[in-house]
């Protein structure tokens, strides 16, 4: 007996489905490939795109033909003087800086948590778990409150810097007690690291609470601005300081990747296939309190980059490594430039806090992400 759909039987209507169907995953796939391998060029258009609009865009606007003509005079490729010295100044003196060291954090900071969340196989896993921003954070809030008591020789030793400074050996110390805590056998167990981290922030985060009720006004202030982060503080000194504490950890992570995508498996599966889970564990923790403890020190807290950055490029190019760690830092050094330029015009003359305008642009978007993994996760 045949069952007819229409005048075909309907085994051929059926395969006819099963057809289509392979043709549009087939297109699928095709189609993801593609979006992969030009979701670098497009990050780097993106990227330039926004450099060449933070150095234009300001109080004291520059033109591209300007700006490519006082590039190329510093440079000795030209001597027309296409421009007003001013322009230069404020372009070379201000925005230059400005820019390069929001690109190097950006960057850091996507990166680091990239790999923090391939270390944690966790998604939702960035740098702060581990107390690296909580102990800058802390370490910040002493020398803004009581440094001028009892900090001050020292302090006039060390400087402009000094509160970079102090924040990042609060930093590092705080990231060494948590993952000290969490060795066990010679290796750091993933779940105590967490745990202890989470008991570490609580505690930083009550000792600063602390030295905020303690504060005087203007020290108050400062603390509060601390805590939003801002690049208006950026140098050519600053760029210096921070370039080979965010550039190494960029030259180094991704050459992590293959060990990162083991590890995904579990770790008795990596620990089987090869993986020395104490040097690459020990590695991902270094390199990331080197990058996110430097970039908080010198700018602040700037939160998102290192939680949503690397989770939409995972949503783009898969879990491989070898793709996410660089286009995070791509991602990152884009969506940070832009936050900066939009905190630097949007309220003109006046300036946002950078970790406003990232709050209020990663704060959207990691909810538009949990809910399109909600209907996915539906179907």
């Amino acid at each position: 007996m045949e069952v007819l759909s229409g005048d075909k039987p309907l085994v051929f209507a059926s395969a006819s489905a099963a057809e289509g169907g392979l043709k549009k995953n087939k297109g699928s796939r095709v189609q993801a490939s593609l979006l992969r391998s030009l979701l670098p060029l497009a990050l780097l258009v993106a990227l330039s795109a926004t450099i060449i609009a933070s150095v234009c865009l300001g109080a004291v606007p520059i033109a591209p033909g300007e700006l490519f003509s006082i590039l190329a005079r510093k440079a000795g490729l030209s001597d027309s003087a296409n421009f007003q010295e001013h322009q230069e100044a404020v372009l070379l003196t201000l925005r230059l800086p400005r820019v390069l060291l929001g690109v190097l954090v950006g960057a850091g900071l996507a990166v680091s948590g990239a790999a923090m969340q391939g270390l944690f196989r966790n998604p939702l896993a960035e740098p702060g778990l581990i107390g690296i921003s909580s102990g800058a954070s802390v370490s910040a809030a002493t020398v803004i409150v009581l440094g001028n008591r009892f900090f001050s020789g020292y302090l006039d030793h060390l400087g402009y810097y000094g509160l970079s400074l102090v924040a990042f050996l609060g930093a590092a110390l705080t990231t060494l007690l948590v993952y000290r805590i969490s060795v066990y056998r010679g290796t750091a167990v993933m779940t105590t690291l967490l745990l202890a981290g989470i008991a570490i922030n609580a505690l930083t985060g009550s000792f600063t609470g602390l030295l905020t009720y303690v504060a005087k006004d203007d020290e108050l202030r400062s603390l509060t601005f601390w805590g939003l982060g801002s690049l208006g503080g950026a140098s050519w000194d600053a760029v210096v300081v921070l370039l080979p504490f965010v550039g190494i950890p960029l030259v180094c992570l991704p050459f992590l990747s293959r060990a990162l995508n083991v590890l995904a498996l579990g770790e008795a599966q990596a620990a089987h296939a090869g993986v020395n889970l104490r040097k690459l564990k020990r590695a991902v923790v270094i390199l990331s309190t080197m990058a996110v403890g430097a970039s908080v020190a010198m700018c602040g807290m700037i939160g998102f980059i290192g939680l949503v950055v690397p989770h939409l490029v995972r949503m783009i190019t898969g879990a491989a490594h070898e793709r996410v760690i660089p286009n995070a830092a791509l991602m990152g050094a884009a969506v940070l430039s832009l936050s900066d330029l939009l905190a630097r015009t949007i309220v003109a003359p006046a300036e946002l806090p950078i970790g406003i305008v990232t709050a209020l642009i990663g704060g959207p978007v990691f909810i538009y992400i949990i809910l399109k993994e909600k209907k996915g996760a539906s179907r």
